[in-house]
């Protein structure tokens, strides 16, 4: 029967306790103390290889050990991993990868409150209002020192699930609320990175850590002993033009990584709320991949850009011995660089012509404009001019 409350809240405030007599018990740590551990060494010819599938989700998150799951805020890495940990609650294919079935413990620590309205767009999205097979999800929406509540968190799991399975995956959302100490000292993320290996070795699960990325966005945030201890990391990053959603696995230990994955978030109505003001939330769905480009500069993209939407406005299809498909839409060059010099954010006039001339220059090398005659139009696959 699950624990009220009130229960487990005596659990966590026992654990501090429980710590110090552990501590106690075990001596001053020299080896002659009382109660020391004891360890089993397996002779050589008991070691076998097992044939259990070593993934959780294949090519994206490992059976057991440590994920880390990071991205600037607000781009939808708790949306995302929320999502693939319903995927493997269910044991749904995730993005046509195989998923291993298992229970999940999510630890929502930041943004706990809306958590529940992501639950029911997820249901509303994905699962009948006929189904009544309970899901293996379990919710913690309480605040959490990992490193000090490491053990009373195993507890209360154990008595909670009962003589169920053991959860397959136990998520930290974020790395941030579960450590107390500071993330940018070694021996604070040391301490967290142990607390969480207590959680993987009782459970035999994989642990996520949702984190945050540094200042310079490049990687996550805080010492890097996180980045040398974990087994898989997964960089997730929001496109401010299309707001599509990309997860790239950028080191994985054991295993083949598998290729990035896109996605968006789609609103959804969850009816209304006391004062009759509407309740919305988001799910994730798949998107198309984009193609990556060559990096443009400011004035290069504000060239490429204001070509395009003119284009989109005031195209005229192309003579006919251009040798272009009849769909493709230029624009006469003359006039891309007398809106250019109208809207470029420069004073001086010869600025803007060193800007508009740099910039055809480069979109030209990099072979993202095509010029003929008195014409420019952008150039994809189909849009190069037969010689």
């Amino acid at each position: 029967m699950p624990l009220s409350q009130e229960q487990i809240d005596g659990v966590f405030a026992s654990f501090s306790d429980e710590q110090a007599n552990e501590r106690k018990a075990r001596g001053n740590g020299n080896g002659h103390g009382k109660g020391r551990r004891h360890f089993t060494l397996k002779p050589f010819d008991t070691i076998k290889l097992s044939t259990r599938p070593n993934y959780l989700v294949k090519g994206v998150l490992p059976r057991t050990g440590l994920a880390v799951v990071w991205g600037p805020p607000k781009c939808g890495k708790s949306f995302l991993t929320y999502d693939m940990m319903m995927h493997v609650a269910l044991g749904w294919e995730y993005r046509a990868r195989r998923v291993q079935q298992g229970g999940v413990v999510y630890c929502a620590l930041e943004g706990g409150q809306g958590f529940a309205a992501r639950v029911e767009a997820w249901r509303c999205r994905h699962l009948s209002k006929y189904e009544s097979e309970p899901v293996p999800f379990w919710l913690l929406d309480m605040p959490l020192d990992l490193v000090a509540d490491h053990a009373g968190l195993i507890e209360s799991i154990r008595l909670q699930l009962g003589d169920g399975p053991p959860p397959a995956a136990i998520v930290i959302d974020t790395l941030n609320r579960a450590l107390m100490g500071d993330e940018n000292k070694s021996d604070d993320m040391a301490k967290l990175i142990r607390a969480a290996d207590f959680l993987r070795a009782a459970f035999g699960c994989l642990v996520i850590l949702v984190h945050h990325c540094g200042v310079a966005g490049n990687r996550p945030r805080g010492h890097t002993s996180l980045a040398g201890a974990d087994d898989v990391q997964l960089a997730v990053e929001r496109n401010k033009d299309d707001g599509n959603i990309t997860i790239t696995i950028e080191h994985m230990k054991d295993g083949d990584a598998s290729a990035p994955m896109a996605s968006k978030l789609e609103r959804v109505e969850l009816g209304n709320d006391d004062d009759g003001d509407p309740i919305t939330s988001c799910v994730i769905v798949p998107a198309a991949l984009a193609a990556k480009g060559p990096k443009l500069s400011k004035v290069n993209r504000f060239a490429l850009d204001l070509l395009q939407k003119l284009i989109a406005a005031e195209g005229v299809p192309p003579p006919r011995d251009s040798g272009l498909p009849d769909h493709v839409r230029l624009y006469p060059a003359g006039k891309w660089r007398e809106r250019f010099n109208e809207r470029y954010p420069a004073d001086k006039r010869d600025t803007k012509k060193k800007a508009y001339l740099r910039a055809v220059l480069d979109l030209q090398e990099a072979e993202l404009i095509e010029l003929w005659r008195e014409f420019v139009w952008p150039r994809d696959n189909g849009t190069k001019r037969d010689k």
